[in-house]
């Protein structure tokens, strides 16, 4: 069974360790409780979007990244051979009509 919090856990994990940053500085940085961010890392606790968001700004990822990198790593799990590379041009332009990828 795919456990999306496994694969939320191992993205923010990789993404810290990428930083070179501690847990603890980027649980201080989050103002997320240390214990809190290491069960999140290793799967053990779900984390809300508030402290996904919260984690996310204090490694300096958008959270689009991480979701990503989570959706990409899930497809690979499932064994789907091809998933979309690109925004949807209709979603860009229903956020943003001045929005262009380049």
């Amino acid at each position: 069974m795919i456990l999306v919090r496994q694969e939320i856990g191992d993205v923010l994990r990789d993404f810290r360790l990428q930083r070179g940053q501690t847990l603890r500085q980027v649980a201080g940085k989050a103002s997320v409780a240390l214990g809190y961010l290491s069960e999140v890392e290793r799967g053990q606790k779900e984390a809300s979007s508030e402290i996904l968001a919260s984690v996310a700004e204090a490694l300096d990822v958008p959270i689009s990244t991480i979701m990503r990198e989570v959706g990409d790593r899930i497809s690979v799990l499932e064994g789907v051979s091809t998933f979309p590379d690109v925004v949807p041009d209709d979603l860009v332009a229903s956020v943003d009509k001045e929005l262009t990828l380049s």
